[in-house]
């Protein structure tokens, strides 16, 4: 039994770049074998088993035999015969496919090192096309490395392009997609997943409603991760100039998650009323009653960046200023305080509306004098 280190602890080693996990590939080896030392068995599709004490995943050496759609629909086989080689073969990049023994000799038969120079995302084997999950991965491995210089290679795109043809990429789970994007969003160039994915083909079958994103939505969202935004930010902004209701049904199609949708839905409703500074009382009430902060602080917060970002000149910051500043004239004025002064049931919401109206004009009037 021999282990190597595989994958992105190996090329990110090479890289200089910051790495966090480790994983292993078991070569000569069965699954009791592991079972015996401790291991605790992952899942039922592959033979991947966590270290008893790290819990870092070991996976037996294997090899794949497409069986069915989708990037599901393989067969596994694993056996004591299975070469480290042929194990590296099933990978989908060059430069994740190079393994490193216990004396950190490298084993590198695809030139991953040499990708790693060139600074280029190649697949490793034409069964790159077999897996549909591969056109969101390397497109995310673009938009990690892009500030590297790396780009991909011609002949990838090609297959990358081959599998948007196909029917392939409907085969994917909504949840599996998100999983990508999200990820994507956290990392140094995430405008470059998208700007990969549609020169694929593939972001107008995954997602159509970005599929028209325009050069200033790109910039914006770089914008937000050379900022280190939150990923919820990033994803928003995208939607500044799409209606609200293909938003809605976008978020839907990606299954992204209830905070990510809310934020991106008010970001395409209401982001736009904020590109000038605000001079009516009622417009800014009525927004913050959409917007609601009293209740939801960290949201209205993330909308605000939003539109900072998306608007970055002194009207913009007025704006945004402008609300936060309406926000805690209103939040002095409590329904509690106005039951107590003998109010009940509607009475308590019109009196609530009407004191942060004239809460509200006298901020604008005080601004203005």
């Amino acid at each position: 039994m021999k282990i190597y280190l595989v994958g992105g602890a190996v090329r990110d080693k090479l890289l200089g770049y910051p790495y966090h996990e480790h994983d292993w590939v078991v070569v000569g080896a069965r699954a009791q074998d592991l079972l015996d030392q401790g291991f605790e068995p992952v899942g039922k599709d592959f033979p991947v088993f966590l270290h008893p004490k790290t819990k870092e995943e070991y996976a037996l050496a294997r090899t794949e035999r497409k069986t069915g759609p989708g990037y599901t629909g393989f067969d596994c086989f694993t056996s004591t015969d299975v070469t480290l080689e042929e194990d590296l073969l099933r990978r989908d990049l060059t430069i994740n496919a190079i393994a490193e023994d216990s004396e950190h000799n490298l084993i590198d038969p695809f030139h991953g090192q040499q990708d790693i120079h060139n600074k280029v995302l190649r697949h490793v084997s034409p069964a790159f096309t077999e897996d549909p999950l591969r056109v969101l991965r390397v497109a995310r491995f673009a938009a990690r490395y892009a500030h590297l210089g790396f780009s991909i290679a011609s002949e990838t795109m090609a297959l990358m392009q081959q599998i948007s043809a196909s029917d392939e990429l409907q085969s994917l789970p909504a949840e599996r997609i998100w999983k990508e994007l999200e990820r994507a969003l956290t990392e140094r160039d995430p405008q470059q997943f998208f700007i990969t994915l549609d020169q694929a083909g593939a972001l107008k079958k995954l997602m159509p409603a970005l599929h028209s994103l325009t050069p200033k939505q790109y910039a914006v969202l770089k914008q937000a991760a050379s900022q280190q935004q939150a990923s919820v930010i990033c994803f928003a902004v995208l939607f500044s100039e799409i209606d609200t209701a293909t938003t809605e049904q976008c978020c839907q199609q990606i299954r992204c998650p209830k905070n990510f949708r809310d934020l991106a839905i008010l970001v395409s409703r209401f982001a736009q009323q904020c590109q000038t500074n605000f001079s009516n009382a009622n417009t800014i009430v009525t927004l913050l009653d959409h917007l609601d902060p009293y209740r939801r602080p960290q949201r209205f917060e993330h909308f605000l960046s939003c539109c900072e970002l998306l608007f970055a000149d002194d009207d913009s910051i007025i704006a945004t200023q402008q609300l936060r500043s309406a926000l805690a004239c209103c939040q002095t004025i409590s329904a509690a305080d106005l039951a107590a002064e003998g109010l009940t049931g509607k009475a308590i919401g019109k009196a609530l509306q009407q004191r942060r109206h004239q809460a509200v004009n006298e901020l604008l009037f005080n601004s203005t004098d």
